[in-house]
C-alpha cells in the first residue's frame, strides 16, 4: 500500500512530494533528490501505527 507525504528540502527549503510504501515498516530512511534543486536529501520517516500519519525529517546527504 502506497501513499504520499510532503517534506521540505534540506538544501533549498522547497516542499517536495514523496511516495511512501506503508508496507516498508513504521520507521524508514532513504535518499531522494529534491524536485526543485536536484540535491540528494536523506529522508527519515516515522509512521504512526494507529493513524498512519507520516512525519518526515530531512538531512543533507554526506
Amino acid at each position: 500500500m502506497q501513499t504520499t507525504a510532503e517534506y521540505y528540502c534540506a538544501y533549498c527549503g522547497e516542499t517536495n512530494l514523496t511516495f511512501v510504501d506503508l508496507t516498508g515498516g513504521y520507521q524508514q530512511s532513504y535518499v531522494e533528490d529534491c524536485q526543485v534543486c536536484c540535491r540528494p536529501n536523506v529522508l527519515f520517516l516515522r509512521i504512526d501505527e494507529e493513524t498512519l500519519n507520516i512525519e518526515i525529517d530531512t538531512e543533507y546527504e554526506e
